[in-house]
């Protein structure tokens, strides 16, 4: 046999073998549906108040924060009613802090009539929107859950878009307006999704993203939690990059009872992360002062918000009194997009805490994504 037919047996084995593999390159691209299950959301504990929706437990595939494949659960929500305006648009809608566990993501939360955000959802379910809401990796699929890793969690957020169009019963188009939507974690997720979506989902028509509360630094986050009673959140933000970035090697710095509270953590809801860990700070259960190490401050820096300016207009929100992401931390970032010519509409909210933020923000929010998908220029105050 010459080399030429060599060659061509090779490659017609290649392609033989490729759904072994996984399928053709379409069947395993970011975005793809591995599955879509119905599934009913309630608004009230015990199963009660069931919302009167279309919903689908999806799975689909996505990107972790240093580019492998992964799949990521998450739940669509479409409106019953026909929509009457035109292609019925979609919202990325990304969730704030929920947990470490499984138990803790948004889709139990929704299928057990806990999830408190499904509030704010509402608001743009009566508008006749679309909405899915991923679970971040990690959080409802194997592994650990990668919180606070931008890349991933910008990612998860627009193939959530991606798949919720490709979900055939939901009758979405891939040319429909596309919106996002966050605060706090979810802040984070929708600014990295802004930042992201020109290089990693340019096909997405992205009219406007709306992110409150958003730890754009979060080395400055886990100073000003240090010894407080929300150093929770700051020990599962160093789970979470240590379950992205595998070098970090985070329990090889852990004194004997931060091994101990930090892998009880691991699978804790944000409630139990408060409780456990209030009041500790990071030099008391480690054996070396981590954040400064190398690894850990290319991956702080690399997870900083703010390098890139979007090309979608952002509408970016924040509680004049928030005790747990500081208020100076949005009006950096705020700075930091106008000076790289990003078009942004930034408001400080005269909430007193950042859960207070999030209620008064979020109506905002929904009311200037609006004007986004009527087509209404952005005007911004950069």
């Amino acid at each position: 046999m010459n080399l030429r037919v060599r060659a061509l047996v090779s490659m017609i084995g290649v392609f033989l073998l490729l759904p072994a593999l996984g399928g053709t390159a379409r069947a395993t691209s970011a975005g793809e549906v591995v599955e879509a299950r119905a599934t009913t959301v309630y608004l009230a504990p015990g199963r009660l108040l069931e919302v009167p929706v279309k919903a689908w437990h999806l799975r689909y595939r996505s990107t972790s924060a240093t580019g492998q494949p992964n799949v990521v659960s998450g739940t669509l929500l479409v409106p019953a009613a026909p929509y009457l305006l035109g292609r019925r648009p979609v919202v990325g809608y990304a969730v704030g802090t929920h947990g470490l566990g499984d138990q803790c993501a948004p889709s139990a939360a929704m299928a057990n009539g806990t999830e408190a955000e499904l509030a704010i959802m509402s608001l743009m379910l009566l508008k006749g929107w679309a909405v899915a809401v991923t679970d971040y990796e990690g959080l409802g699929t194997p592994g650990d859950h990668t919180f606070m890793a931008g890349l991933s969690q910008g990612h998860a957020v627009l193939d959530s878009i991606r798949a919720a169009v490709r979900v055939p019963d939901a009758n979405l188009s891939d040319a429909a307006p596309v919106v996002v939507m966050g605060y706090s974690q979810g802040g984070s997720s929708a600014a990295w999704a802004a930042q992201l979506q020109p290089s990693y989902a340019p096909e997405l028509r992205l009219r406007g993203v709306a992110a409150g509360g958003v730890p754009a630094d979060l080395r400055a986050v886990a100073d000003h939690l240090d010894g407080t009673g929300n150093f929770g959140l700051a020990a599962a933000a160093g789970l979470g990059l240590d379950a992205a970035y595998p070098e970090l090697r985070l329990e090889s710095h852990l004194t004997p009872e931060g091994a101990a509270l930090f892998g009880d953590a691991r699978d804790d809801c944000v409630s139990d992360l408060r409780a456990k860990l209030g009041g500790r700070r990071l030099s008391e259960l480690t054996t070396t002062d981590v954040l400064n190490l190398p690894d850990w401050r290319a991956r702080l820096a690399e997870n900083r918000l703010g390098a890139s300016a979007p090309k979608a207009p952002l509408f970016l929100y924040h509680a004049t009194g928030d005790e747990i992401i500081p208020y100076e931390l949005g009006r950096t970032l705020r700075r930091d997009y106008c000076a790289r010519g990003a078009n942004v509409l930034w408001t400080g909210v005269p909430a007193g805490s950042h859960v207070l933020g999030v209620v008064e923000g979020a109506p905002l929010a929904v009311a200037w994504l609006a004007t986004r998908v009527a087509g209404l220029p952005a005007v911004g105050n950069c």
